[in-house]
């Protein structure tokens, strides 16, 4: 009978953390999963069989008996071990080999002769384990998509049909999302194995640039041109904002690259759609053109 050595199986030292066992089998368990290897009868054999060697690693009390097996495996090998070993490991003394007798090469057994015959046919797991003998639950693969919506969008809400491999979902978005969010939808991912629950959808959303707001948290910024006159003179200006126009007053003297703020004129919480950023307008002066003859005197008098 051949001995296994779990820690060459999952690629781990001996002296490895349990937490660190426990993280290189998830991530051999993803990689030769059956559903990512359909009819690959080599993955599938690689499957069983970094499960059975995490089976015994992954429990503390498994391992410590393993660890004083492979001290002694080839003792085992010749004659068997003593009772005291039997006992002191197994907790079924010379029954142990009994036990062992009694496996067959031809039983539908997820576990290997080895494994069987130290830890026996069951292997010391309960049936709340799920599906065949051994067959660990375990949580199904999860999900990556992406999709991208207006800034408008991104104001108003807005729903998106997602067309995964196995299904349609409809993405409802609230008012407020930013960009680079990341939403979860539960169990919406891959298929759970031996009762496992299913995998988790992750949803990356991108809003695309707008030509004339930038977005800084809940806040909206963007320029306004400002006749020169009323830069001087000073007066009231339309502004257009993402969802409404205002009346904003100009004080007479303005200089260009002046900011005002427009309370509650920016993007709605995504938490709490009810409370908006505010609007930061900036003005830049604008030199009139095509001035008339008339004018143009007006503003030589102006000039002296």
């Amino acid at each position: 009978m051949e001995y296994k050595d779990y820690y060459k199986i999952l690629g781990v030292d001996k002296k490895a953390s349990q937490d660190d066992i426990k993280k290189t089998y998830r991530k051999l368990a993803v990689k030769y999963h059956p559903d990512k290897n359909p009819g690959d009868k080599k993955s599938e054999e690689k499957f069983k069989e970094i499960n059975e060697a995490y089976d015994v690693l992954g429990d503390a009390d498994k391992r410590k008996k393993y660890d004083e097996l492979g001290a002694n495996w080839q003792a085992y090998e010749k004659g068997g071990f003593p009772n005291d070993f039997n006992n002191r490991n197994t907790g079924r003394g010379s029954r142990q080999q009994g036990r062992s007798q009694q496996f067959h090469p031809g039983d539908e057994s997820d576990f290997s002769d080895f494994f069987e015959s130290f830890f026996g046919q069951q292997g010391g797991f309960s049936s709340a384990r799920g599906g065949r003998r051994g067959g660990m639950q375990m949580k199904g693969e999860d999900y990556q998509a992406e999709t991208t919506i207006t800034l408008e969008e991104a104001f108003n809400g807005t729903t998106r049909q997602l067309n995964l491999p196995d299904q349609k979902l409809n993405l409802k978005l609230k008012p407020g999302i930013e960009d680079g969010q990341v939403l979860r939808m539960k169990e919406k991912g891959g298929t759970g194995m031996n009762g496992g629950p299913n995998g988790d959808l992750f949803i990356t959303v991108h809003i695309e640039k707008h030509p004339r707001f930038e977005r800084k948290g809940n806040d909206l910024y963007f320029d306004e041109p400002l006749d020169a006159i009323t830069a001087i003179l000073g007066g009231k200006i339309p502004v257009q904002g993402i969802d409404k126009a205002v009346n904003i007053t100009i004080p007479a003297g303005t200089d260009s690259d002046k900011v005002f703020r427009l309370k509650g004129m920016g993007m709605p919480d995504n938490k709490t759609p009810a409370n908006r950023g505010d609007g930061y307008v900036r003005v830049y002066i604008t030199v009139p053109k095509n001035l008339s003859a008339q004018d143009k005197e007006l503003l030589e008098k102006i000039g002296k």
